[in-house]
């Protein structure tokens, strides 16, 4: 969105600088013309701000590759062979359908709980499979990606990374945490995006209602009410929540294309049942 005119060319410059990958880049213009581009790497203009789902997905369309790389344009890629890590242990284990590296802030070293992407986030150096990803720096296998359709466009934003890692599963791939493979992202606030707290309830009742078999969906949204009613006390906030939470159960979240209670098994014995 041409609107991070520092942290834009540090990332493309670590993207550039990787060794060991064939890299095809496209940058995407979510409702603007990107500027800043440095020569050689494809751009996007689109007439609007899709969201960054459909972003991403239209960015996957103008990209050829076995392997896909989202990457956010304020990370940085401190070492120069990450791309060529995340891509080898895809490699080398063909179930693997996405490699998640550790994000950790530039200037304190902390990954924050968000970032990590497995319920218990106290350790993040601890690797393993994984049933969720943090969107904005992942590998995700091409051919399972596209059998998977992709991003959920209309969510533009929040929780589209485990909407994308619940179909990954579905069709048979699991997910891969590489911790000591790490990113450098400012810790910022999700919260400071003025559509937050709307979004977030929203696309949560959407993520059940799109991917959970019927018995699952009230269990998932009461867990989601649950674990909302202790976490905010902002009336503001939870008035925000609760408009979302109502625009969710409207309708508005695209086809329903319940996971299999195989998959719902997958998930549970991998340490995130699909209801929290």
């Amino acid at each position: 969105m041409n609107d991070r005119p520092d942290e834009f060319p540090m990332a493309m410059s670590s993207l550039l600088a990787q060794e060991g990958v064939d890299l095809d880049v496209v940058v995407v213009g979510n409702g603007c013309a990107p500027d800043q581009v440095p020569a050689g790497v494809k751009t996007v203009t689109l007439g609007e701000n899709v969201g960054i789902p459909e972003g991403r997905n239209v960015g996957a369309a103008h990209v050829e590759g076995e392997l896909l790389f989202f990457f956010d344009n304020d990370a940085v890629l401190p070492d120069s062979r990450a791309l060529a890590r995340l891509a080898a242990a895809l490699c080398d284990e063909p179930a693997l359908a996405y490699a998640q590296p550790r994000i950790a802030d530039p200037d304190t070293g902390i990954t924050v709980r968000r970032w990590v992407p497995r319920l218990r986030a106290g350790a993040p150096t601890r690797p393993g499979i994984v049933t969720v990803m943090a969107e904005g720096v992942v590998m995700i296998r091409r051919s399972v990606f596209d059998a998977a359709g992709g991003w959920p466009g209309d969510f533009f934003l929040f929780h589209e990374g485990i909407d994308l890692a619940w179909r990954l599963w579905e069709q048979g791939g699991t997910g891969r945490y590489l911790p000591d493979i790490v990113v450098h992202h400012p810790a910022t606030n999700p919260a400071r995006h003025d559509r937050f707290y709307r979004l977030n309830a929203r696309n949560r009742v959407w993520l059940a209602k799109r991917n959970l078999p019927a018995p699952l969906i009230p269990l998932n949204l009461a867990a989601f009410v649950l674990l909302t009613l202790c976490r905010f006390r902002d009336r503001a906030a939870l008035r925000a929540t609760v408009a979302g939470f109502r625009e969710g159960l409207r309708g508005g979240h695209g086809p329903r294309t319940p996971m299999s209670w195989r998959t719902v098994v997958r998930l549970t014995r991998a340490g995130r049942p699909p209801i929290v």
